[in-house]
């Protein structure tokens, strides 16, 4: 099993139409928040932070170049923690997720 992880995670970056999926996604989630800030709810929606910044970390992992691979792997790694985290959080304060 950790030999497979580790060569999904450091394989060659997937190219150009990956990353821009990724930061397409990454756009999306920010003009999400960019909305709830504009209608002063953006306290509500501190989880979108957390989506924003690991489609982020993604898109970069993909676009770099072929020969990057381990600065793409620790870039996939960081943006797998960051939404791991974001799902913890909804274990430990269910609240920040709800807006409560």
């Amino acid at each position: 099993m950790v030999p497979y992880i580790s060569d999904v995670l450091f394989n060659e970056p997937q190219g150009r139409s990956v990353a821009l999926v990724q930061f397409g996604a990454s756009l999306i989630f920010l003009c999400m928040f960019v909305y709830a800030w504009s209608v002063d709810d953006a306290g509500k929606f501190l989880w979108i932070l957390f989506l924003i910044v690991g489609s982020a970390l993604s898109g970069i992992a993909e676009s770099l170049p072929e020969n990057r691979r381990q600065a793409a792997g620790i870039l996939r790694f960081a943006g797998i923690l960051v939404l791991l985290l974001l799902l913890l959080s909804g274990f430990l304060r269910p609240d920040f997720l709800i807006g409560g």
